[in-house]
């Protein structure tokens, strides 16, 4: 903090991922953007040909075509460029005599060299990218994403996790049958594994992508928040469980309007901690099934005030 020391690093990671607070909050961040295609090709061509800090091949020996393939698939990245390039000609190389890398090594190599690692920065962004496409409602975009992260081997099971998760989030009730259909495509990785497990995911991503949205299910966190802020809210005495006499006779449960013995199954009555009034936490939306929950709620509402209005 005095000067003493001045800490230069460079790093492929994301440093708020690898990086301590306390040292980042001392730190400029300098953010290096992907290089530009012409710079790569450039970089390309001059570690294929020179012979002392290359591989000393003539530029004869790399296909136009190769070249193009290695520029598109390395993203802005130098690094994966030259890792991919140094694959793609020991593969080429590896029938001996003369050879030619081609695009057909360049694609070989790249999928062994991209740009994916299943613990940093690219492992999420490309999940977030999956899953916000699929709230999105774009099928297609979200196979594309789907597929990016089975070809660089991520685990199918963590895909299958965040899709039920999303079942639920971002679908909810306006569909209950993408949270059975989500919990069936986990179910079927775990028992088929990789390649197989690639139809059940294909199957449950398309389906949720075109699924009716709704994230009303977060209502339950707004109810946490209201219970945490009444800690000590009783349950009411005619709610709670009587298993016993002493129970009985302090009155447990006796005041409970049972709701089968009144018409349509509803009656008005109490089912709030005393002393905490009522609060709207499921808004159904008027997506999909959810918008006959809206109206089933609409009329359970007047059902409970006509209820309260015969019973004063």
């Amino acid at each position: 903090e005095d000067g003493t020391i001045t800490l230069i690093g460079a790093t492929t990671e994301n440093p708020s991922f690898e990086l301590n607070a306390a040292l980042l909050s001392r730190l400029r961040v300098l953010t290096l953007q992907p290089l530009a295609e012409e710079d790569l090709r450039t970089i390309a061509l001059r570690a294929f040909t020179e012979p002392e800090r290359g591989l000393g091949l003539n530029p004869e020996q790399l296909a136009p075509e190769a070249l193009d393939l290695l520029v598109q698939l390395a993203g802005g990245d130098a690094r994966s460029a030259l890792n991919t390039l140094e694959a793609a000609m020991l593969a080429a190389r590896g029938a001996g005599g003369p050879f030619v890398v081609g695009a057909a090594e360049v694609a070989q190599a790249a999928q062994q060299t991209g740009q994916y690692d299943r613990k940093g920065e690219h492992h999420y962004d490309t999940i977030s990218a999956f899953i916000k496409t699929i709230r999105g409602s774009n099928p297609d975009a979200a196979l594309y994403w789907l597929a990016r992260m089975l070809n660089r081997g991520e685990d199918p099971r963590f895909i299958a996790r965040r899709l039920l998760i999303l079942a639920s989030e971002d679908v909810g009730n306006a569909d209950p049958q993408a949270l059975t259909l989500a919990v069936a495509a986990m179910q079927a990785c775990q028992l088929l594994g990789m390649p197989e497990a690639a139809y059940p995911l294909s199957q449950v991503t398309t389906y949720l992508a075109l699924a009716p949205k709704s994230n009303a299910a977060k209502g339950i966190f707004a109810a946490m928040d209201v219970e945490r802020a009444h800690p000590g809210a009783a349950v009411p005495v005619h709610l709670r469980n009587a298993p016993t006499k002493l129970m009985k006779e302090l009155g447990y449960g006796q005041a409970y309007r049972y709701p089968h013995d009144f018409p349509g199954g509803i009656v008005a009555q109490n089912y709030w901690p005393e002393g905490l009034n009522p609060v709207q936490f499921y808004k159904p939306s008027d997506r999909g099934f959810e918008s006959e929950l809206r109206e089933r709620r609409q009329a359970i509402s007047k059902a409970f005030r006509q209820s309260t209005e015969e019973s004063t």
